[in-house]
């Protein structure tokens, strides 16, 4: 059903750039498209290490498999999931179904924040947009079990299964909550040395890839074939050059519920934010400047486990693992969701912040 809705977005946006882009969906169609560069930029070098990626995670993992029963495909999770987090979990996994849950679902929200949407919103979103930006990351990550414990179920995991492979998780979690909490400063640089690292490591794999595929000469052991990552961003393209189009149309819809823009307090770019980030992450973080203060902590915290639920992830999920679909889609949205009542029940309390923390 989702890919006959995107195929109507495509050709709905293909009639109106052949009769002149009249009605504007043609303009976004055209955007989608155009998306494929940047994403291609950020994902294909480290698709490529993602064999060298898991051959390092592969001795830690298996320890910890022993020791504490984990199964080794979560270490994936921690990357997302269309930058090597699905193929490090399907790799390492000692069980196919937790590979599938690590690789889809935790991959998916937990992966992408760590490693792309946090490290990438604090350069993007702009400094006086940063601590609004910080504070709703608290309020996704706080809302993210909802996600991982749904997301479990529908993958077909039991409550103890859930809770034993992500017992690392949510330690690992209170540590980062708490240092947003305590030090936001200190946690802010640490982002940004991730982003470096992913920037060094995207650029390192996108040479080797290209240097093997042109010459032959492999620079680096254990890179997979650029073809292949090329292959996996361009299912991801296709996609969002459906998805941008019918995103529009709702949006269109939406601007003229006035009476919901004013029960939510969000302002025109906040509504049209959190339906965008449901298609790309990137929009987003550069429209968080123009957004009003509760706006800007309300699509943070929706970004965390909702981001591009329609877009680069339902793109890659239908690739590699139909089947998980519907699953990755009701845990993100059931997370974005639940991130936003907690969101917008605190701030309706607290009232107005100070400047200088997260709460």
């Amino acid at each position: 059903m989702i890919g006959y809705i995107m195929a109507v977005g495509v050709v709905i946006g293909g009639l109106d750039k052949l009769l002149g882009n009249r009605w504007g969906y043609g303009k976004k169609l055209e955007e989608g498209f155009l998306l494929l560069g940047p994403t291609a930029l950020s994902m294909v070098g480290i698709i490529c290490l993602v064999p060298l990626f898991s051959y390092v995670l592969r001795v830690p993992s298996n320890m910890l498999y022993q020791l504490a029963g984990v199964d080794p495909g979560i270490f994936g999770g921690l990357f997302a999931i269309d930058m090597g987090g699905y193929q490090i979990s399907a790799e390492l996994a000692k069980n196919a179904q937790i590979g599938v849950y690590a690789g889809i679902i935790m991959s998916s929200t937990l992966g992408c924040t760590i490693l792309f949407t946090i490290p990438v919103g604090l350069g993007m979103a702009g400094e006086e947009a940063n601590m609004g930006f910080l504070r709703g990351m608290v309020f996704g990550l706080i809302t993210l079990p909802v996600a991982l414990v749904l997301g479990g179920f529908l993958c077909g995991l039991n409550f103890e299964q859930i809770l034993k492979q992500n017992i690392g998780i949510f330690i690992f979690l209170g540590i980062v909550l708490f240092g947003l909490l305590k030090c936001p400063g200190k946690i802010e640089k640490g982002f940004f040395a991730i982003a470096g690292f992913m920037k060094i490591a995207g650029t390192v794999g996108l040479v080797a890839g290209t240097v093997y595929y042109l010459c032959g000469i492999n620079l680096l052991p254990l890179t997979a074939p650029i073809e292949e990552a090329m292959e996996v961003v361009a299912s991801i393209g296709i996609t969002m050059i459906g998805s941008l189009p019918v995103v529009e149309f709702i949006r269109r819809r939406l601007e003229k519920l006035e009476r919901l823009s004013t029960w939510s307090g969000l302002d025109a770019t906040g509504m049209a934010g959190l339906l965008v980030g449901t298609v790309s992450v990137i929009p987003v973080l550069v429209m968080l400047k123009d957004m009003n203060e509760r706006s800007r902590v309300i699509n943070a915290a929706f970004l965390v486990c909702a981001a591009s639920t329609f877009g680069a992830h339902l793109g890659f999920t239908m690739r590699v693992e139909p089947a998980a679909v519907n699953p990755m889609i009701v845990a993100k949205i059931a997370g974005g969701i639940s991130a936003v009542i907690l969101a917008a029940m605190v701030m309706k309390r607290k009232g107005a912040y100070h400047e200088k923390r997260i709460f």
